[in-house]
């Protein structure tokens, strides 16, 4: 890889007969709060709202002879192909999980236009890339890795290089978003020991923390397609071996739930879209606090291709993950006045999101699912305290997933 700096200032600097460099802007908010100097680099104001487009320019732009491109994707990478595609004039076929957000396969059908085609095939991406390498194998083409690849993992190193430009220099720290690893090892790469890299995974994709764990990229026994842009159940060959000495505290795993929080903070307060991976780098600032004060540090915001039919679903899991709203069961006494008694019992800043009779267990007693949301977390020690002083029997079920799923 001695070569790979250069290969990289060349890739970034062919980029700009396609799309101008994406911005590095200084954080104020972030920056007062985690007592450091925080940049964001907006890959999620790239042309098709990702980092995916440089890895699919610099593959596709080293195979001039090839008409016909065949990936697999999540949403990112297939739009950034479809980019490419129509931008090239040659042909596309790109496959996508059943489960992709259907504002992912709206815009790669816009990018891309007659020269694709898209086939939803697979629940998971594993199945999905399957899928799309048996039919390249079958019916020809150049098979696009949305990272496991050398040109696209030099691709998205452009990433870094532009950091360094517009910086003027190696930030101290850099906090990277991994799904297959194709973005994380080239900006770790291109950096080296000149920037300490943070690595952020979602809990329901942590590929790279179980590679590390074990020596080798292994295959996840369940993956959480929340996080859909990194969402991936094992880290790339490729990426890995650019990674297998990343020291595991480097590595931070974060919840699905959590994500959300700055999701919508970042929406509410900054005015900046973001789609699950791409808010993994601001979250991780909280858990790397002490690492990074008074450093300069820059989080790559990867992407913002955000389905708004989903903000009700990233609103109610940001809710329950700060605490402020909570489900419960309540065994109602069936009698006149009882309603009234449990709604006297709700503090002045308690709000019922949810009341809903399950069944009667008994002639004189109903089971209520009750949703409530508040302004702090503490209100709800008082709620229940006086639920508990009243005598009222109730099963707190915010954190209990699996009742969750079929109740709430």
């Amino acid at each position: 890889m001695s070569d790979f700096p250069a290969r990289a200032r060349m890739a970034e600097a062919a980029m700009r007969t396609v799309f101008p460099a994406t911005p590095l802007q200084h954080n104020r908010h972030l920056s007062d709060r985690f007592g450091a100097d925080i940049w964001l680099k907006r890959e999620d104001l790239s042309p098709v709202r990702s980092y995916k487009l440089r890895g699919a320019f610099n593959a596709m732009r080293k195979q001039p002879d090839h008409g016909l491109f065949v990936c697999a994707s999540a949403g990112n990478h297939a739009q950034g192909v479809a980019f490419m595609c129509r931008h090239m004039g040659v042909r596309g076929v790109i496959f996508m999980p059943v489960t992709t957000p259907e504002q992912k396969i709206l815009k790669t059908r816009m990018f891309g236009g007659d020269r694709i085609e898209i086939h939803l095939v697979g629940d998971y991406f594993d199945d999905t890339l399957a899928a799309a390498q048996q039919w390249c194998a079958v019916e020809g083409g150049h098979f696009l890795s949305p990272f496991d690849d050398p040109d696209v993992i030099e691709g998205q190193a452009s990433v870094a290089v532009e950091i360094e430009m517009q910086l003027g220099r190696a930030p101290g720290h850099v906090v990277l978003p991994v799904g297959g690893g194709g973005m994380s090892s080239g900006v770790a790469t291109w950096f080296g020991d000149r920037a300490r890299c943070h690595f952020v995974e979602p809990a329901g994709g942590a590929c790279l923390r179980a590679a590390l764990e074990t020596g080798a990229p292994v295959a996840l026994d369940i993956v959480d397609n929340f996080v859909d842009g990194a969402a991936v159940g094992r880290i790339g060959d490729r990426p890995f071996e650019l990674l297998r000495h990343v020291p595991a505290e480097d590595v931070v795993v974060l919840g699905e739930d959590r994500i959300c929080a700055t999701m919508m903070e970042m929406l509410n307060v900054e005015g900046i879209v973001l789609e699950p991976a791409g808010a993994l780098s601001v979250e991780a600032l909280g858990d790397l606090r002490d690492a990074i004060r008074g450093q300069t540090v820059v989080c790559v915001t990867s992407g913002g291709n955000f389905d708004f039919e989903r903000l009700p679903e990233v609103k109610e899991r940001a809710q329950r993950w700060s605490g402020r709203k909570k489900y419960f069961i309540l065994r109602l006494p069936q009698r006149p006045g009882a309603l009234r008694e449990f709604l006297a019992v709700l503090g002045p800043d308690d709000d019922i999101a949810r009341f809903e009779y399950l069944k009667k267990s008994a002639r004189n007693f109903g089971s209520v699912l009750i949703g409530i949301e508040t302004s702090r977390p503490e209100n709800f020690d008082a709620l229940f305290a006086r639920l508990d002083d009243l005598g009222f029997t109730y099963s707190d079920i915010t954190n209990d997933e699996i009742l969750a799923q079929f109740v709430i």
